[in-house]
């Protein structure tokens, strides 16, 4: 088999699991139903994938490249904390119209941190929260509310995938997603939510500012840059 063919089949093997996954659950994506799916016999799927863990990872990795497309056709706006929200009710739309496949990303922590798509999603997300840090809006250091944000999400979205279609509250989300907003965004709160401390806010923003710029050379050594910045970390995170 070449290489190529190789890819094909490994191509084909991951669409099949995926298709069972989205059509019947994790419970049908078994060794004999993909097989037959994908018209190889299963040590194929083991030669390829070494085992049922190492296919779910691959499936886990596609899923995060399907969630990925919808994220790139989202364009970015002249107001962060807009797209903020428009990337949060995309989240959760994702995931409410393919269950099957959030719940297998979302609680697949390691496959997720191994695909690349899955960290370029989360760079998504840390990119839009830099925004509003650059703004000097952003009431935490960027990462502290990147993982605020994540987890909300996440939690939001896995309780109504469990709900009874005729219990779900979709408006869980948009509450969800106004007090993480009110508590991570200086401004959007009256009275804030949370106190913005102005030596955060700065720090984040000029934080945001080193990150984008250029490497400053001549102005600062690696060794200078790379205190600051763990400076700046610290007093955004205050």
């Amino acid at each position: 088999m070449t290489p190529a063919d190789s890819g094909d089949t490994r191509d084909r093997i991951v669409r099949a699991a995926a298709g069972l996954l989205e059509r019947e659950g994790r419970e049908a994506v078994s060794t004999r139903a993909v097989s037959a799916a994908a018209g190889v016999q299963a040590p194929t799927l083991y030669r390829i994938f070494g085992d049922m863990t190492g296919l779910l990872d691959a499936v886990t990795a596609y899923g995060f490249e399907q969630y990925l497309c919808g994220k790139q056709t989202l364009n970015e706006t002249d107001d962060p904390v807009a797209d903020l929200r428009r990337g949060w009710d995309q989240h959760v739309e994702f995931g409410l119209t393919r269950p099957a496949f959030y719940v297998l990303m979302y609680g697949n922590a390691r496959a997720a941190g191994a695909s690349p798509a899955g960290r370029d999603a989360t760079a998504i997300l840390r990119r839009l929260l830099g925004r509003v840090a650059a703004t000097g809006r952003l009431t935490m250091s960027v990462e502290r509310a990147a993982e605020f944000t994540h987890a909300t999400a996440v939690g939001v979205v896995l309780t109504l995938i469990a709900a009874p279609d005729a219990e779900r509250d979709l408006s869980l989300s948009e509450l969800a997603r106004e007090s993480v907003l009110r508590t991570v965004v200086a401004g959007t709160a009256d009275p804030p939510a949370v106190a913005a401390d102005p030596v955060a806010t700065q720090a984040g923003a000029l934080r945001e500012a080193l990150r984008t710029a250029d490497d400053g050379a001549g102005v600062l050594t690696g060794a200078e840059r790379a205190l600051l910045e763990q400076w700046l970390d610290r007093l955004a995170g205050r």
